[in-house]
């Protein structure tokens, strides 16, 4: 399944609503590093595959945007870890 992630940029955030539950992975973004701080996913939708979706999503928009990642998230850093084709974008 593809999600539309959204990227609320005024709350540096990504953000997906599934099944009225909100799943969202937060940053802050200084001097062209975004530093992933937070992914959070509900229980009720734990297991679908959204807090990779919203890695993959922070991910691409750090790299169309020339943007390095520090992923203080454990979630991020593993998903970097698991996927060579974002390492690259570490900082």
């Amino acid at each position: 399944m593809s999600r539309a992630i959204q990227h609320n940029t005024a709350q540096q955030r990504f953000e997906w609503l599934e099944d009225g539950a909100l799943s969202v992975l937060d940053y802050e973004l200084q001097n062209g590093v975004m530093a992933i701080t937070h992914t959070g996913v509900p229980e009720s939708v734990g297991g679908r595959g959204i807090a990779a979706d919203l890695a993959k999503a922070a991910l691409d928009t750090a790299r169309a945007n020339g943007w390095s990642v520090r992923p203080v998230c454990s979630y991020v850093a593993s998903y970097i870890r698991r996927h060579e084709n974002y390492q690259d974008l570490l900082a």
